[in-house]
């Protein structure tokens, strides 16, 4: 427990990797470094609750300014990490200043992909939604009867376009894949999602890319689709997916693939430097992934700790995500990733169905749609290692209970 910790990154793997040390009774000096001018806040109601106005920006802080005195930790807001000095174990920040660690992580999240300048990605009116700054110039677009185009037809854009029907928008989602959610989930599940979002006036057009947007003013006022038409729009939102921000760790020397490479103690080509969150690249049953989710930013975060504060115990994820589409709950218990196999199940309550992955004959994944007895199931059935009975699975009268024995 010596020694200054510095975490440049106040996300949520950086905050919790903060809080656990103290609550495992970690003494030593911590320093957050924060990009944004905010205190470290929870993202996912951001763009959801927040832009909706159902919920005010102090009710998504993880703790009060006072936390943070009360509990030794330094967090510099508005202030970024230039560069990493190894030999001396300093970081850099933009004002030229620098700050020594003993030990340094690395919880600096991703980055949205946006749209090149080339086809009008630098006009206004064209958005990603990732922090509370593109959340309050989002809402100030969101107004009853205006018309916006959503780029992109996976979990971001798909919420989106969620929240832009119930502010009253007309909502059109292009994707350029065959189907939208092609890259995340099974046709199953994409089939299910397309019905909840017509059935609301949605339009999504899939196997449709943009070839650029139309600005007047500077400004964007209307969309080239791939199919040769052209649509008449007030703003953009693109969710095109994100990139591992890892550009300090490139430039530090540091092991880089799909993110930020660490070992099963979440640590980095160099011993004294951790990566946790969506910026890492982790070992997961004989491969590497990069997890995109909160759980594992904490779950990661919170291994990490406990490994700084003397435990040894390698952390194994324990993947889960959700989706909030208007009244619809998404929860995916697995990693469905090469899966070759789906078994569809209707659940017990009206609307509730649930895929169920498998890849090479083992089970792998689910996903419940309002369905949290499919989702709990599954996630257990994972986590024990049970390999669930099919024929149960497939019959809607089946009690799931029995597939745990």
């Amino acid at each position: 427990m010596t020694g200054r910790l510095v975490i440049v990154g106040a996300g949520q793997a950086g905050f919790a990797l903060a809080a656990k040390l103290r609550t495992l009774k970690d003494e030593r000096p911590i320093t957050i470094i924060g990009a944004e001018e905010v205190l470290p806040y929870q993202r996912p109601p951001l763009t959801k609750k927040y832009l909706l106005g159902e919920m005010t920006f102090d009710r998504l802080l993880f703790r009060p300014e006072h936390w943070y005195a009360d509990n030794n930790v330094e967090i510099r807001l508005a202030t970024w990490v230039e560069q990493i000095k190894r030999d001396s174990k300093q970081v850099v920040m933009q004002d030229g200043t620098a700050l020594q660690y003993a030990t340094l992580a690395l919880a600096t999240g991703a980055t949205p992909r946006r749209l090149p300048p080339a086809v009008g990605g630098d006009l206004e009116g064209v958005y990603v939604a990732r922090d509370k700054n593109d959340a309050d110039r989002l809402a100030s677009e969101m107004r009853a009867g205006r018309r916006v185009l959503i780029i992109g037809g996976g979990y971001i854009g798909l919420e989106a376009a969620a929240v832009s029907r119930h502010r009253g928008l007309e909502v059109t989602v292009i994707e350029m894949a065959e189907r939208i959610l092609q890259r995340v989930a099974a046709k199953e599940t994409a089939d299910i999602m397309r019905v909840i979002h017509q059935d609301r006036d949605v339009v999504i057009r899939e196997k449709t890319g943009l070839k650029r947007l139309i600005g007047k003013n500077g400004h964007v006022v209307a969309a080239q689709l791939s199919d040769g038409t052209t649509l008449d729009i007030d703003f953009v939102i693109v969710g095109i997916g994100v990139v591992p921000h890892d550009r300090l760790a490139k430039e530090a020397g540091l092991d880089v693939g799909n993110g930020i490479v660490v070992d099963e103690f979440a640590q980095t080509s160099d011993p004294a430097i951790y990566a946790m969150g969506d910026c890492a690249e982790l070992p997961w049953k004989g491969g590497r992934i990069r997890l995109e989710s909160v759980q594992n930013a904490v779950d990661q975060a919170e291994a990490v700790a406990a490994i700084l504060a003397g435990s040894r115990e390698p952390y194994d994820p324990k993947p889960w995500f959700w989706s909030d589409q208007y009244d619809v709950k998404l929860q995916i218990a697995g990693f469905n990733i090469g899966y070759d196999h789906t078994v569809l199940r209707h659940g017990v309550r009206e609307g509730s169905v649930s895929v169920w992955y498998f890849k090479a004959g083992k089970f792998i994944a689910v996903d419940a749609i309002n369905d949290a007895r499919a989702y709990v199931t599954g996630k257990k059935l994972l986590e024990a290692g049970i390999e669930p009975d099919r024929a149960i699975i497939a019959d809607p009268d089946a009690d799931l209970k029995q597939l745990l024995g």
